[in-house]
């Protein structure tokens, strides 16, 4: 697979993170209570520094194809999928069994960063 379907979707999450958040600031503001709001704010957070990661990811790929890096990328996607995307689940529906979910997306984005820092490593010198 090219980096390419990474890096397009770094750049739509963090698109869909500023939307997002300027929903929240806006239209959500008077209508959650403040702990759900603060709720939803946090998966804004979360999506918008893991697009950044996403991205970041998919230009390494672009350099060296390295089957951690791969990893690294898949899991700051499903990271944004399980964490970010419970949140906002949560935030809206006042659901709080959804919150089983947002772990396994923490989870995934700690494996996110485990596996670029050893992409990272693995990373050839230039000369």
């Amino acid at each position: 697979m090219s980096s390419r379907p990474w890096l397009v979707l770094g750049a739509l999450g963090g698109l869909l993170s500023v939307a997002l958040g300027a929903f929240a600031a806006h239209a959500l503001k008077n209508m959650l209570d403040p702990e759900l709001l603060r709720i939803f704010e946090k998966g804004v957070r979360y999506q918008g520094v893991h697009s950044l990661a996403l991205l970041a990811t998919g230009l390494l790929l672009r350099e060296a194809p390295l089957p951690s890096l791969r990893a690294a990328a898949l899991a700051f996607a499903l990271g944004m999928l399980l964490f970010s995307g419970s949140l906002y689940l949560l935030a809206l529906t006042g659901i709080r069994s959804l919150g089983m979910v947002t772990p396994l997306g923490g989870v995934a984005f700690l494996a996110g960063w485990a596996l670029l820092a050893l992409g990272c490593w693995k990373l050839p010198e230039r000369s």
